[in-house]
């Protein structure tokens, strides 16, 4: 049941969505007594989507997620193992093509193979399953695991977590396939702007992990201060970022985390 409505909030925590319905509905007031009020819902609309969509806010507000982590030190020797957070293949059309589709979220396959060559002791864990309401093919992962192995990436070395259909159920699948040492370092990869969630469910669940942050969205805090060339792409970064800040709030009052915005 929690799955069914994080999926329905995150679709209403989406400003795109929220103001498109908003204008559909004064629309339809158009012809009706309301149509004053209607005539506000439609213009607000298209002024707020105009606003959301090519000003610098989405990146003002994907900032601070994308800065909260650093770039990992290696200084301190090769990890244990590594647990790659699914989001980066769309299974849908990978079934559709029998081949996998990444999609902007793609570092988090191309590192991993990456790091597999760097720390070849490493075990690799891809934690992704049918994460999708609608459209569900099945595993993100099994589709991950195979494109790893055709990169270069042993299959013996790999563990495709095929069940988790959210960050929490991330965090306590690859826990207990991990089975963690205390003396073992693991590394978390998955996108920079999606890091403090996860981090904060992994030390929740106790699987205590290093970040490993990739896909970085913008360039820095200059970002902050440079609209975007297109509505679709204002809106699409927009929506990333408030669902992020919602999911971390959500995660925080459910206790899946301890804290409102985890840090190093």
């Amino acid at each position: 049941m929690f799955f069914v409505i994080s999926k329905v909030l995150g679709f209403l925590a989406a400003p795109s969505n929220v103001i498109i319905t908003f204008g559909i509905l004064g629309a339809l007031l158009l012809p009706t007594r309301l149509a004053r009020l209607g005539t506000w819902l439609v213009v607000g609309s298209l002024l707020l989507l105009a606003v959301v969509g090519f000003s610098p806010l989405g990146n003002a507000l994907i900032l601070p997620l994308e800065q909260r982590f650093p770039p990992w030190d290696a200084s301190r020797g090769p990890p244990d193992g590594i647990v790659v957070l699914g989001g980066a293949v769309t299974p849908y059309v990978s079934t559709g093509r029998r081949d996998a589709a990444l999609n902007e979220a793609a570092e988090r396959v191309t590192m991993t193979v990456e790091l597999a060559r760097r720390y070849p002791a490493a075990r690799i864990i891809y934690s992704g399953g049918p994460g999708a309401l609608v459209y569900d093919v099945g595993s993100e992962s099994d589709i991950a695991v195979r494109l790893l192995e055709r990169l270069g990436v042993a299959r013996e070395r790999m563990i495709p977590e095929e069940f988790s259909r959210n960050t929490e159920e991330n965090a306590m699948f690859a826990r207990d396939l991990a089975s963690p040492k205390p003396d073992e370092r693991w590394l978390l990869v998955t996108s920079a702007h999606h890091m403090p969630r996860a981090i904060g469910v992994f030390r929740q669940v106790g699987f205590p992990v290093e970040a490993y942050p990739v896909d970085w969205r913008t360039v820095g805090p200059a970002d902050a201060r440079r609209p975007f060339a297109t509505l679709g792409d204002g809106l699409r970064r927009t929506d990333t970022a408030v669902r992020e800040w919602a999911g971390l709030l959500v995660y925080r009052l459910t206790g899946k985390s301890a804290d409102l915005f985890p840090g190093p």
